[in-house]
C-alpha cells in the first residue's frame, strides 16, 4: 500500500514513476523535493518531502535567502567578510531605509557642514587677494564680505524654491534637465560633480592647515595627514548616512559653540573699547611685497577678492540634493536646515571679517598660520581656549567634506539611473550607501590633495566656478518651471521673480569668478566640465543604442535538445541577450530542469517581468529571489548551492548572457556581475559556467 506524507501519490519524474530513493523537484523554485522511501513491509512506500533551509518562500515563485545564507561563497570572501563587517557594520535591509533618515539637527551636521566650515577660510582667501594691492586695501574686507552675504541670501531664497518644487532631490541637475533639456542638465551635473570633488580636497586641506597652526610640526606632513583623513571619512560614509551623521554631529556643534563664543567675546571687547592690536611678525610685509609686488588697487583685484570670498557659497545646494534623506515632512525639514545653515554661516563670516579688520590682522604669507588662528590668538592668547577653537575648527574643516560624500554619490546614482553614468553607481551597498560614488570621490579628491600639495590657496582657484554655473542653471530652470505652472500654483509670480533675481546674480558671479580666476587655475575646471559632459553624453548614447538592440529579435534561436542536465540562467531582464541564453539552456537541459532566475530588491518589478515570461510561453521555470540586502552574487551562489544539495546527482550549468561590445571601454559598462560569478564558481566541482555571447553591432 502506498502512503504519502502530504496525502498525495508521488509524482512521476520525466513521465515515469520515480524509483525508490530518487529525489524529484515538486515546486516552481526547484528547492522543494520529494523522495520515495521504502516502508518496513513488502510493497509499502511513502513520500518524504523537504524544502531547502537556505531559502524561505514568500509567495508562489518568490523566495528569499534565510538569515545567514547570503554569506560569501569563496574562501577569500569568507576571510575578508568578518573584517569588512567589523569596519563597515552588519548589512542593513532595504526595509530599514526609512530608519536611516535624519532630522534637522543631524541634517545640519550632514548637509551644512561644508557651507558653515567655509567661514573658517573665506575671510582669509579674500584678504590674500587684497594684499596684492597692499595692507591699505584690507579696508575692503568687510564691504566685500557683505556683498558675498547678499549673494548667499539670494541663493538661499532660490534654493528654498528648488526644495519646494523638487522634493525628490537631485538639485540643479534635475531642475535643469527637466526644464532646460538634457545638455543643460549635464552641464549642471558636471559642474556639481567637480565642485563636490574640490569640496573634499579643499576642506580637508584647510582642516590640516588649521591643525598645523596649533601644531607647526604637522605642516611638513600635511599631505600624508590629509590622505589619511580622506581614507577615514570614506570608511565612515560607507557605514551609512545615519551613522556618519552621528559621528559628524559632535564636531559641527563643537565648532559652532566655540566659534560663536569667541566672536561673542570679541564683540564684547569691541563694545568695551578693549580690543588688542595685532602686530605682524618681522618680515611679513616684506615677504608679501617680494612675492606679489605692490599693485594698484583695481576693479580686477576687487573682483578677484570677491570671487575668492564667494567660496563661502559652496555647499549651499547640498540640502536640495539630499531632501529624500530627511524624515517627514521632508520639505519642511530641508528648508529649515537650509535657513539655519545660512544664518549661522553669515553670522560667523561677518564676525570674523569685522574683528579681523578692527584688530588689524594680516594673512601669513607662508600659509603656516591661518587668519582665524591669528585672530583667536590675539583675542584669548595661547591658552586652553585657543586650542579648543583651533581643534574644533580643524575637526569641522576636515569633516566638512562629508557634505560631498553625501551629495556626490547621490547625484551619481541619479545620473546612473538616467543612464548618464555606469549602472554600478545606482546600486546601494550593504549599509544603504552608494558605495561606487563614495569610492570614486575619495580617489579623485586624494589625487588632487597629492598633486596640489594640500594647499588651500592653490586649490581655491579651482573652486566655486562649477558651483555658480550650477546655481545659474537651476535658477533659470525654475523660471521656466514657474512659467509653465502659472495660474496653478499660488504666488507663482513672486516665486518666478525670486528665481529670476537669483539667476541674474549667480550668472554675473559665475562670469566674475571664471574671468578673474581663469589664469590662476579656473581654466582647468572650465575644460573639465565639457569633457565630463561629453563622457556622460556618450555613455547615455551607448545605453540607448543597447536598449534598442536588447528589444530586437535575435537573428537565430538555438533549438532545445534532450541533454540530461540542470541549467540556471541568471537574467536582469528578458531582452534579446537573455532570451538567447534561455534558448541555449533549454537546448542543453530538459525543460523541467531549466530555471530562469531573477534577483531583485524591488518587488514591484516582479509582476511585470513575470507577465513577460508568461507571454513568451517558453519551457522552464521562472524564479524570483528577493534580496533585501541588495546583494546579487551571494543569493545567486546560495541558490546554485541549494539546488546542487537538493539534486546532488545532477550536473549544473550556469548560462550567462554576455555582451560583446565593439569598443574596449564599453566592457566597463557590462558583464561585471558575470565576471564576479565566474570567479566565485571557478573551483566548484560539477558546475559548468557557460557564456552565451551577444554581439553588439
Amino acid at each position: 500500500m502506498a502512503t504519502s506524507t502530504t496525502g498525495e501519490q508521488p509524482g512521476a519524474a520525466n513521465g515515469r514513476e520515480p524509483a525508490v530513493g530518487e529525489r524529484t523537484a515538486s515546486d516552481q523554485t526547484g528547492l522543494e523535493w520529494r523522495q520515495v522511501v521504502k516502508g518496513s513491509k513488502l510493497g509499502d512506500r511513502h513520500v518524504r518531502m523537504g524544502y531547502h533551509p537556505g531559502f524561505q518562500r514568500l509567495r508562489p515563485g518568490i523566495i528569499m535567502p534565510s538569515d545567514g545564507r547570503a554569506e560569501p561563497a569563496t574562501r577569500i570572501g569568507k576571510l575578508i567578510d568578518p573584517v569588512r563587517r567589523l569596519i563597515l557594520g552588519t548589512p542593513i535591509p532595504s526595509s530599514a531605509e526609512s530608519e536611516e533618515r535624519v532630522r534637522v539637527p543631524r541634517g545640519l551636521a550632514i548637509f551644512a557642514s561644508d557651507n558653515i566650515s567655509s567661514s573658517a577660510y573665506a575671510t582669509e582667501e579674500l584678504m590674500r587677494v587684497l594684499m596684492i594691492a597692499g595692507i591699505g586695501a584690507l579696508s575692503l574686507t568687510l564691504p566685500i564680505t557683505m556683498a558675498v552675504i547678499m549673494v548667499l541670501g539670494i541663493v538661499i531664497i532660490s534654493y528654498l524654491q528648488v526644495i519646494q518644487a523638487y522634493p525628490d532631490g537631485g538639485g540643479s541637475y534635475v531642475v535643469a534637465h527637466e526644464n532646460l533639456g538634457p545638455l543643460a542638465g549635464l552641464i549642471a551635473a558636471a559642474a556639481l560633480l567637480t565642485d563636490y570633488i574640490l569640496t573634499v580636497a579643499v576642506s580637508v586641506s584647510a582642516g590640516v592647515a588649521a591643525l598645523s597652526s596649533a601644531f607647526p610640526g604637522i605642516y611638513n606632513h600635511r599631505v600624508a595627514v590629509a590622505l589619511v583623513v580622506i581614507l577615514g571619512m570614506t570608511l565612515v560614509n560607507l557605514r551609512g548616512i545615519r551613522e556618519s551623521g552621528q559621528i559628524f554631529s559632535i564636531p559641527t556643534y563643537l565648532y559652532l559653540v566655540s566659534v560663536l563664543g569667541l566672536l561673542g567675546y570679541g564683540m564684547a571687547r569691541y563694545l568695551a573699547g578693549d580690543l588688542p592690536d595685532f602686530t605682524a611678525p618681522a618680515g611679513w610685509s616684506g615677504e608679501w611685497q617680494q612675492e606679489t609686488g605692490v599693485q594698484t588697487l583695481s576693479v580686477l583685484i576687487v573682483l578677484r577678492a570677491f570671487a575668492s570670498g564667494s567660496v563661502a557659497l559652496t555647499g549651499t545646494e547640498a540640502v536640495s540634493n539630499g531632501v529624500p534623506a530627511f524624515q517627514k515632512p521632508e520639505v519642511r525639514n530641508a528648508q529649515t536646515t537650509l535657513l539655519a545653515m545660512g544664518a549661522l554661516f553669515a553670522t560667523i563670516f561677518v564676525g570674523f571679517s569685522f574683528l579681523a579688520r578692527q584688530i588689524g590682522v594680516i594673512p601669513d604669507p607662508n600659509e603656516v598660520e591661518t587668519v582665524n588662528s591669528l585672530l583667536t590668538r590675539a583675542l584669548v592668547g595661547d591658552g586652553v581656549l585657543f586650542f579648543i577653537v583651533q581643534f574644533s575648527t580643524a575637526l569641522l574643516l576636515v569633516l566638512a567634506g562629508n557634505t560631498a560624500f553625501n551629495g556626490f554619490p547621490m547625484l551619481a546614482s541619479i545620473l546612473a539611473k538616467d543612464r548618464y553614468l555606469p549602472r554600478q553607481f545606482s546600486y546601494r551597498g550593504d549599509r544603504l550607501s552608494f558605495t561606487g560614488g563614495i569610492l570614486l570621490l575619495a580617489a579623485i579628491a586624494g589625487i588632487l590633495v597629492w598633486v596640489f600639495d594640500a594647499s588651500v590657496t592653490n586649490l581655491i582657484p579651482l573652486y566655486t566656478v562649477g558651483v555658480f554655473i550650477a546655481f545659474t542653471l537651476s535658477q533659470t530652470g525654475l523660471i521656466r518651471y514657474w512659467s509653465r505652472a502659472r495660474g496653478t500654483i499660488k504666488n507663482w509670480k513672486w516665486r518666478l521673480s525670486a528665481n529670476a533675481l537669483g539667476a541674474g546674480v549667480t550668472g554675473i558671479v559665475a562670469i566674475v569668478v571664471g574671468v578673474s580666476k581663469f589664469l590662476v587655475g579656473a581654466w582647468m575646471v572650465l575644460i573639465l566640465i565639457p569633457v565630463l559632459v561629453w563622457v556622460m553624453w556618450h555613455i547615455h548614447r551607448h545605453y540607448l543604442q543597447f536598449q534598442e538592440i536588447e528589444n530586437a529579435i535575435p537573428e537565430r534561436l538555438l533549438m532545445p535538445g534532450e541533454i540530461d542536465m540542470r541549467a540556471v540562467v541568471p537574467v536582469a531582464n528578458l531582452g534579446a541577450p537573455s532570451r538567447q541564453a534561455i534558448a541555449y539552456a533549454t537546448a542543453i537541459a530538459p525543460s523541467d530542469h531549466v530555471t530562469v532566475l531573477h534577483i531583485t530588491d524591488k518587488p514591484e518589478e516582479e509582476e511585470s517581468l513575470r507577465r513577460q515570461w508568461r507571454e513568451m510561453e517558453w519551457p522552464g521555470q521562472f524564479v524570483v529571489i528577493e534580496s533585501p540586502y541588495r546583494s546579487l552574487l551571494a543569493p545567486l551562489v546560495a541558490y546554485i548551492n541549494a539546488v546542487m544539495e537538493v539534486h546532488p546527482e545532477s550536473t549544473m550549468t550556469v548560462v550567462l548572457p554576455e555582451y560583446v561590445p565593439q569598443h574596449w571601454w564599453e566592457h566597463l559598462l557590462h558583464n561585471q556581475t558575470a565576471l564576479r560569478l565566474k570567479a566565485a564558481l571557478l573551483f566548484r566541482p560539477d558546475i559548468i559556467v557557460t557564456n552565451v555571447p551577444f554581439h553588439i553591432p
